[in-house]
């Protein structure tokens, strides 16, 4: 693998643990919103290699407990699996941010991690807004892990226009019976899609209606707004 950069410390993205974010380059999808979209649409070097990635974490130990893989998506990555297990071997806890779009290196890294973050960013019929037709691989990856043992959350960005009320009970079905899902505020600054920037997001109260919404569909709700 490679990856794009490093962000030394965090304490709000592996639930529970602090933590260092390795950045992916590239994705399959492009949301108008994402934040990351200058390492998506044209990652540029230098890159950090494995090696390169692993020395650094190696030399935080002392100040953290787990890494955090994101991206990007890490799954386009065929190797992501390979050094996944390589941090684990290094006695890292190690959880993974994936769009759910790649089922099968999913379950090759299942051995390996302690945390899955899963976006289900929309209802299907409206992921052809952000550049998908094809849902087959994300419903798979939401049944994979609701059949697993390890820990995971589905979340949702709630954007609108994007996320509507409408939208958050077709989710719902779709994740039906899951141990956890996380909404997170829209941030409209830096958006990839220059209109998007200009977007007033949702206000709390109406974030709080969603998460009601979903309380009838899963086990626990968190709001991170």
């Amino acid at each position: 693998m490679k990856f794009s950069g490093i962000q030394k410390t965090s304490l709000i993205d592996f639930p529970g643990k602090i933590s260092s974010i390795l950045f992916t380059p590239g994705c399959n999808l492009r949301c108008p919103y994402c934040q990351n979209w200058r390492i998506i649409v044209d990652p540029q070097g230098p890159f950090l290699s494995e090696d390169e990635a692993l020395s650094i974490l190696e030399s935080r130990k002392k100040y953290i407990d787990a890494v955090v893989i994101t991206g990007g998506e890490p799954l386009i990555h065929s190797d992501a699996p390979s050094f996944i297990r390589r941090l684990k071997e290094k006695g890292f806890s190690v959880k993974l941010d994936t769009n759910g779009f790649f089922p099968d290196l999913l379950e090759q890294c299942l051995n390996y991690v302690d945390y899955v973050a899963v976006d289900v960013k929309t209802s299907p019929e409206k992921y052809c807004m952000l550049g998908a037709r094809d849902v087959s691989s994300l419903l798979r990856t939401i049944d994979i892990l609701k059949k697993s043992n390890v820990d995971y959350e589905f979340r949702n960005t709630v954007v609108p226009g994007i996320v509507e009320e409408e939208d958050i009970l077709k989710i719902g079905e779709l994740v039906k019976g899951a141990r956890r899902f996380a909404f997170q505020q829209f941030v409209p600054e830096n958006a990839f899609d220059e209109k998007f920037r200009a977007l007033q997001p949702y206000p709390i109260e109406t974030i709080k209606i969603f998460s009601e919404i979903m309380r009838k569909y899963v086990n626990e709700v968190i709001l991170r707004v």
